[in-house]
């Protein structure tokens, strides 16, 4: 399937599509409906969790939820993606993962419950433009409107960098997925036509100007994904068997940020092979952000996407969360005229690549591709261009 820009009048219908739902199913009007973007990464994968850098844009693609009050101490959540009804007593939210979509918003309940803020029975309907399981960030797009419009019901405005940290907790408690608080952070802060860069420690960020004869192309292998299981966690786990070691002579490393590249080859001998190997992708993946918001501020568009593929590669051989179908997408990039850069972009294992494209060979690349990989693969992929998009928000209609 190839679409080309996000249809406008399609945000706007879905954005009225969700109150009038929310109306059939409950038999009255929402007091409020808001909306949370998904992402891609442009450059920095995994390090969010290692207290490194990161840079990713909101996309076009949205979830929302419309809210109402209700009487009793219970959540109602109607999805309309999966055609479900769930309801949870406030007073009984906690339990482990159930893998099911309900844990998103669970989560978010409970995590707001148990840190005071107050929570109303209340009645939604969600629904979203972010494809599941795509690595486009579906969870974190949830987490956050959900957070918006919960929140809304009690009088209390939570800052949006508490809201993300709020939903990254959620994510890593009632979903089993530790992910680093990259996805939520851009649900909430994006802004149209810029990346930002992130210091995952410091939360200091900073918006780059995307240029305006460059597109951001969203390949979908349409290979899913799950993050909640063992790959993803395992890979963090390496991380932090190495942080231990090497802290036990160097007591001020607290993560991976902390070291470079001659310091890990230093203690070498000290961790397995493997470790070490994934260690580096996240060293001098951190090093490849810093280089690219240099190549971003500077306009070498030619440098950042050689930045992208060297991003893509260490991926690929170091931390090995690439898959075939991502390397084909990727391969197929970098043979075609136009084309700056390209990398798988989420946690891996399926999902999308993203790729920088000049504007003008976007519609031959999509459709190039979409043969071409369909050809070697057998799957119709997903190509979509998107803009750079605004963080959460409520939505007017």
């Amino acid at each position: 399937m190839i679409t080309s820009m996000i249809d406008r009048s399609h945000l706007s219908s879905l954005a009225n599509a969700v109150p009038e739902r929310f109306q059939e199913v409950y038999g009255t009007s929402p007091s409020g409906t808001f909306r949370a973007p998904g992402r891609v990464n442009l450059i920095g994968e995994h390090t969010d969790y290692n207290d490194g850098f990161v840079m990713p844009a909101a996309i076009d693609f949205y979830s929302y939820a419309a809210i109402g009050e209700k009487a009793d101490h219970t959540l109602s959540v109607y999805s309309e993606q999966f055609h479900q009804s769930v309801e949870f007593s406030i007073a009984h939210l906690a339990g482990p993962p159930r893998k099911h979509w309900s844990d998103y918003v669970r989560g978010v309940a409970a995590v707001l419950r148990d840190e005071g803020y107050p929570l109303r029975g209340a009645n939604l309907v969600i629904d979203g433009q972010v494809p599941i399981g795509s690595g486009l960030s579906s969870s974190a797009a949830i987490e956050v409107t959900t957070a918006l419009a919960l929140t809304s019901l009690g009088g209390v405005t939570i800052p949006l960098l508490e809201v993300a940290r709020l939903c990254q907790r959620a994510e890593n408690t009632y979903t089993g997925a530790r992910c680093g608080i990259m996805d939520q952070f851009v649900s909430c802060f994006g802004k149209r036509d810029h990346a930002l860069m992130l210091d995952c420690r410091s939360m200091e960020a900073t918006y780059l100007q995307l240029p305006p004869n460059v597109c951001l192309v969203i390949c979908n292998t349409m290979v899913k994904h799950e993050l909640a299981t063992g790959e993803y966690n395992e890979r963090r786990a390496s991380c932090e068997r190495v942080v231990e070691t090497i802290a036990k002579f160097r007591p001020e490393v607290r993560a991976l940020r902390d070291l470079t590249l001659e310091d890990l080859e230093h203690y070498q001998n000290q961790i397995s092979s493997v470790d070490f190997r994934r260690c580096r992708h996240v060293i001098t993946e951190n090093d490849r952000v810093k280089d690219a918001k240099a190549a971003l501020e500077s306009a070498d568009l030619a440098r950042f996407g050689e930045l992208m593929y060297l991003s893509h590669d260490s991926l690929d051989q170091d931390y090995e969360v690439t898959c075939k179908e991502l390397n084909i997408m990727v391969k197929l990039a970098r043979e075609f005229e136009g084309i700056y850069g390209a990398r798988m972009t989420g946690g891996g294992f399926g999902g999308c690549t993203i790729t920088l494209v000049e504007s003008k060979v976007v519609p031959e690349f999509q459709a190039i591709v979409a043969r071409e990989y369909e050809k070697l693969t057998g799957l119709s992929p997903q190509i979509v261009v998107s803009a750079a998009a605004a963080g959460a928000s409520e939505v007017t209609i």
